[in-house]
């Protein structure tokens, strides 16, 4: 059904119901088809000289380098870990501490980084946690036991939190609003191409010695952080904290600068003066916001519930153990040369790369809830074959060969679905559902939730392992996508093409809005204030009108 305005009426009409003024009230369909012109002329409007978008665009992929070097690191251990403890000699129990406390210290550096990007400014933040990794990196590379190794680990975390917390906050404060989604989609995407690189720098280096391979897989990771420092004599510090700092007239030239003409920049600096004329009142009310968070109302509740939900589920379905302990899952499967191993680990990083592409693509086009279906449900496909063809194996009931093959295409698959659906999504959605006032402390604790998965699922991968067998631990993993199934359908709502106060009626009714046609829900937005006393019969008399005008 088309879009339609409701034509200009006098005081009266035949049902008694008052006529709107023409664009005054729309239909949501209306403002879908408004935002996708608004896309259009986007697109039109940076095609011609195209330099403020350029700028923008280089800002931002500088400002997500530091994404990059968390994927690097979570590529390169699951290599690494192997000459390490074949050079150090540890133990089970000290590579799981090693691999999964990273998880953990992150979230230290992700709420120091809030406290200190307000006070040294969101670019020389970005600059510090080059700095904190690069000595981090630094002491694991030349690192002589375990415990030198663990203190360089854990000031990488911490590094790698800063970076991870801080390139989505400049980014979207730098990016005009029309391109704010898709530039901070950026992160996401380094997270990936980080981890691609690490299992290629893993196969690269895996024909030196044991005592070296490691220190240079782990030592490369450097590299990132370097050109990250040459980026902070290149990009802008953000114009919200340089107007935080009565810095009116450098953030005035910022915003020249990444702005189509000089009446955007004033009207986005008048807007960003305004916010930050209120930043104390916000401050005053974060105790409030938090009081609501802990008793919330049905609503926010079944917002918590979903958005911590679909946080836990996108690490509990197993996500890090395929990635950091692929080699231990491929050595299992049956392939004995640890190139060989390496190798199929790079299959495994190319195919999350280039999912999460098609994610990025998909994701305003096929909806939210389709793409978690297809992801979920191939995740519990791949880990149930995974888990299958594991234990075949170990039963000698299918030949080498087959069961090397069915694990690579297992873990590949089970990566893929990952990242079109529950990997990229599960953030989309989490800055989606909640209200404005409480968004960014919902999301936080959404993210601790998922860090601390993380952790856990990495420090108990390979004792459950030992307990249970491999094969053992992915029908589990299976088991939990296939919960994640029953989740998405039951408490996750389409929130494409809706505006948030649409998604907050999701959730006081507890039912999903249906699409195509005109609804009660739908009445209830497009008639004036002053008429919500109308009865049920001339609601629907109303949507008679609008059918007949059609």
């Amino acid at each position: 059904m088309g879009a339609v305005d409701s034509p200009v009426m006098g005081h009266g009409s035949g049902n008694g119901i008052p006529k709107l003024s023409a664009g005054k009230y729309r239909r949501m369909d209306a403002q879908l088809e408004e935002d996708e012109q608004e896309s259009n002329i986007f697109e039109t409007k940076y095609s011609g000289s195209g330099d403020c978008r350029k700028y923008v665009l280089v800002c931002a992929i500088f400002a997500s380098l530091n994404s990059v070097l968390l994927g690097y690191d979570v590529g390169v251990m699951s290599g690494a870990i192997i000459y390490i403890q074949k050079d150090l000699q540890i133990t089970e129990v000290q590579q799981e501490i090693l691999v999964g406390s990273l998880s953990f210290v992150s979230i230290l550096g992700s709420l120091a980084g809030g406290r200190t990007s307000d006070v040294i400014g969101r670019k020389w933040t970005i600059g510090l946690a080059a700095i904190i990794f690069q000595m981090g990196a630094a002491i694991m590379t030349c690192a002589p036991n375990f415990l030198l190794l663990m203190i360089g680990r854990l000031l990488a975390g911490i590094g790698i939190g800063f970076g991870v917390m801080i390139a989505p906050v400049y980014i979207a404060e730098i990016s005009p609003t029309v391109s704010r989604g898709s530039l901070t989609s950026f992160p996401e995407i380094c997270i990936n191409i980080g981890i691609l690189l690490g299992y290629v720098s893993n196969y690269a280096f895996s024909g030196l010695s044991k005592h070296l391979s490691w220190r240079v897989m782990l030592g490369v990771g450097i590299l990132p952080s370097i050109f990250i420092g040459c980026a902070l004599f290149v990009i802008p510090e953000s114009p919200r904290w340089l107007v935080m700092q009565k810095r009116v007239d450098e953030a005035r030239s910022v915003l020249l600068k990444v702005s189509d003409n000089a009446a955007e920049a004033e009207e986005r600096l008048a807007e960003i003066e305004e916010a930050a004329g209120t930043s104390t009142m916000e401050k005053h009310e974060e105790k409030v916001v938090w009081q609501e968070l802990l008793h919330p109302s049905v609503s926010l509740r079944r917002m918590m519930i979903t958005g911590f939900g679909i946080q836990c589920f996108q690490q509990i379905s197993g996500i890090d153990a395929s990635v950091y302990y692929s080699p231990t899952i491929f050595r299992d499967a049956g392939i004995e040369s640890d190139s060989k191993i390496l190798a199929a680990t790079v299959a495994v990083g190319f195919t999350k790369t280039i999912f999460i592409l098609v994610a990025i693509v998909l994701i305003d086009r096929v909806g939210r809830r389709p793409l978690l279906y297809i992801s979920t449900i191939g995740m519990t496909l791949c880990l149930f074959g995974l888990a299958l063809s594991l234990a075949l194996l170990a039963d000698e009931l299918v030949s080498s060969k087959v069961g090397i093959m069915g694990a690579i295409f297992a873990v590949c698959g089970n990566v893929a679905f990952f990242s079109v659906g529950l990997g990229p999504i599960c953030w989309v959605l989490s800055s989606e559902i909640f209200p404005l006032k409480v968004r960014a402390q919902a999301c936080a604790i959404g993210a601790v939730g998922n860090r601390i998965c993380s952790g856990l699922i990495a420090m108990t991968f390979l004792s459950v392992t030992k307990a249970i067998s491999v094969a053992g631990t992915f029908f589990i993993f299976s088991s939990v996508a296939a919960l994640s199934v029953v989740f998405v359908h039951y408490l996750v709502p389409e929130t494409k093409g809706k505006s948030l106060e649409q998604i907050e009626n999701l959730f006081q009714s507890g039912k999903e809005l249906q699409t195509g046609e005109v609804e009660l829900g739908d009445v209830e937005h497009l008639v004036p204030r002053e008429n919500k006393s109308l009865s049920n019969k001339d609601v629907l008399g109303y949507i008679g009108e609008v059918h007949q005008q059609q």
